[in-house]
């Protein structure tokens, strides 16, 4: 199993505050999947690719309001740092620390 699965906690720098989301990514029958968990709301990642260290996914969430963004980030040992995207919204910096394992 790559050293890229497991528990992460993000921090997403949007122009409303800084959200805090933890993402759960694992591999299952050689299917990248995952959930993005915030205090509001669990979302499952739609699409996500990860190609050696670069991890990439959609979602859309309902809370603090309805969008539909687009990360990209780079996973360097137990430190994840990208982009995500809403529209025509800037992009919004992403960062992530490992916390864990996935059960």
């Amino acid at each position: 199993m790559s050293t890229n699965f497991g528990l992460w906690d993000l921090k997403i720098v949007t122009p409303i505050g800084t959200q805090k989301v933890v993402l759960e990514l694992s591999q299952h029958n050689g299917t990248i999947q995952g959930f993005a968990r915030g205090d509001k709301e669990t979302i499952p990642l739609i699409e996500p690719v990860l190609s050696g260290n670069h991890l990439t996914w959609r979602q859309s969430i309902t809370k603090p309001m309805r969008l539909n963004l687009v990360f990209d980030v780079t996973i360097e040992g137990d430190s994840l740092n990208g982009t995500s995207k809403a529209g025509r919204l800037p992009a919004s910096k992403v960062t992530g620390t490992r916390i864990g394992e996935t059960t």
